[in-house]
């Protein structure tokens, strides 16, 4: 582990919510509001505050995963098996089921990678995956495919990103998906026009320069980043009505907005924004 992830790992425990380990035998002698739930990425079991998580905060002190990671396995689990079942307990015959992530978290792909056949993606490296435009061999490939944060930084248009996830899936088809996304409205595209651009430092801040298909430049300032100033571009703001109209259009069905909790695993949604997505292709 690099010096810079050590230093992630230990700011996020001294941030973390008051999270501990709890002995087997001491499960069932805990107060009022206390969630006691197995971790389905390592297994461990936990106590935490119900009001305490949230979905990007550390709420396992042994393996580090936020409530958000352990979701997008639950639902996976959910859909491929019917159970909800930690990583370490998919069965045998899931070593048969070919999937994807697409830059995936390093706290669960390593295990997904030990039980199912699954190769995590990434746009900037290898394995390399530009969803705008996927490989001919991955047409009708893959039994699951997981994008966890993924789809708010995909260059537009994004419908053809939401087309090439229904090509990529087999029919029936898992997908996981997890992007911020606001309850009511529109989806709020930052660069309706983006075509080629380039992102540069003007003193302390960031700009991106764009030239549009018919020749126009542009400039955008106050640019949101994920990950801290100059990381990954925040290319828009997702509604939930078009999120599902995007995934039925491209031929998805059987779509679910998972708020309801699984308070055995540690998920409790206190807000109705922002939760996973299922679909089949």
């Amino acid at each position: 582990m690099s010096l810079a992830a050590r230093i992630r790992r230990r700011v996020a425990r001294w941030l973390a919510p008051d999270v501990h380990r709890v002995p087997a035998e001491q499960a069932h002698a805990l107060g009022a509001g206390t969630l006691v739930y197995t971790c389905n990425i390592c297994g461990t079991l936990c106590r935490a505050h119900v009001a305490s998580l949230m979905r990007e905060t550390s709420s396992c002190p042994a393996c580090d995963s936020n409530m958000r990671f352990r979701a997008v396995i639950h639902h996976l689990s959910m859909r491929l098996f019917e159970r909800s079942l930690c990583i370490a307990d998919f069965p045998e015959s899931a070593r048969e089921l070919e999937g994807i992530g697409m830059s995936d978290s390093d706290k669960y792909a390593t295990r997904l990678a030990a039980k199912l056949r699954y190769t995590n993606t990434f746009y900037h490296q290898a394995p390399r995956l530009d969803i705008q435009a996927p490989p001919a061999e991955y047409r009708g490939r893959f039994a699951f495919v997981i994008s966890s944060d993924v789809f708010e930084h995909v260059a537009p248009p994004i419908e053809r990103a939401f087309d090439n996830l229904h090509r990529v899936l087999a029919p029936g088809g898992v997908l996981v998906l997890t992007v911020p996304f606001a309850t009511e409205g529109r989806t709020v595209e930052h660069f309706p026009e983006l075509h080629e651009y380039t992102l540069a430092k003007d003193g302390d801040e960031y700009v991106l320069s764009n030239r549009t298909v018919d020749g126009r430049e542009q400039q955008f300032r106050n640019l949101v980043f994920h990950g801290g100033p100059g990381a990954t571009l925040e290319m828009r703001l997702f509604s939930e009505p078009d999120l599902c109209r995007h995934l039925a259009d491209a031929g998805f069905s059987d779509i679910r907005v998972h708020r309801e909790p699984a308070f055995e695993r540690g998920i409790y949604w206190k807000d109705p924004w922002s939760v996973p997505i299922t679909a089949r292709a």
